[in-house]
């Protein structure tokens, strides 16, 4: 019979779980992914670049602690994750776009030969969304 072992300290990190800790790179790679499309996001009208930095974030968080400091103290990509952190801060240019964005999309739904339930049901979610999307403080 094997003698417990106390578990390792807790150092404020997320144990990776599973064989030789394989989620700490994959959470990193999606990381890397996230912010380069965030940083895409910046600069093109069109992209949510403030949500894919907030993913890129919460990826290092438990994936690379230093990867995730360069995010947060980055001078140009920071700002917004910080802003998010600490206030709940939404841009305003960002609530614009998503409630555009969810809008088109619950016209495609309406477009579509869904059933009514499926219909109501999304506008259900969607509006549940925008609601809270538009209650969070301006950036």
């Amino acid at each position: 019979m094997r003698e417990s072992q106390a578990p390792p300290p807790h150092n404020g990190q997320r144990a990776s779980s599973g064989s030789g800790g394989i989620w700490r790179p994959v959470l990193a790679g999606f990381g890397i992914v996230f912010t380069i499309i965030g940083a895409a996001g910046l600069v093109l009208p069109l992209l949510p670049g403030t949500l894919f930095l907030i993913l890129a974030t919460a990826c290092f968080t438990r994936s690379s602690p230093r990867f995730e400091r360069w995010l947060l103290e980055h001078a140009r990509l920071g700002p917004p994750v910080r802003q998010w952190r600490e206030r709940g801060v939404i841009p305003t240019r960002a609530k614009i776009f998503a409630c555009v964005s969810i809008a088109a999309s619950y016209g495609i739904v309406l477009l579509s030969d869904a059933p009514a339930i499926a219909k109501a049901s999304t506008l259900v979610i969607l509006v549940s969304v925008v609601a809270y999307i538009v209650t969070r403080p301006n950036g």
